[in-house]
């Protein structure tokens, strides 16, 4: 699913309005197959998702988050700092309807 610059922007005010708390966190190993499982657990369950990752140059980061995105079907909301925030949406969950248009 393709994200309007509007759904992002809304996106991104929701997880501020939220404060939603870094759920995984990833470390100077990189990602391994049990946090691809983590990631993927968390955004079934919350579609919204905020990740710490390793100290990188800007670059680095949001190709981190885009590989990341690109891997689970989401989408990268915000490359902030260490922390970034991707998407998916679920269905089930259906938090984020009414912000995404689903």
């Amino acid at each position: 699913m393709e994200l309007t610059r509007g759904q992002i922007k809304r996106l991104r005010a929701e997880g501020h309005r939220l404060k939603l708390k870094p759920v995984v966190i990833i470390g100077q190993k990189g990602l391994s197959e049990n946090l691809h499982k983590e990631v993927d657990l968390a955004l079934d369950h919350h579609e919204l998702v905020k990740l710490r990752i390793p100290a990188l140059d800007k670059a680095g980061k949001r190709a981190l988050g885009q590989s990341i995105c690109d891997l689970h079907r989401a989408e990268l909301v915000e490359c902030i700092g260490n922390v970034i925030v991707i998407f998916r949406c679920n269905k089930d969950v259906n938090r984020f309807a009414a912000v995404v248009g689903a």
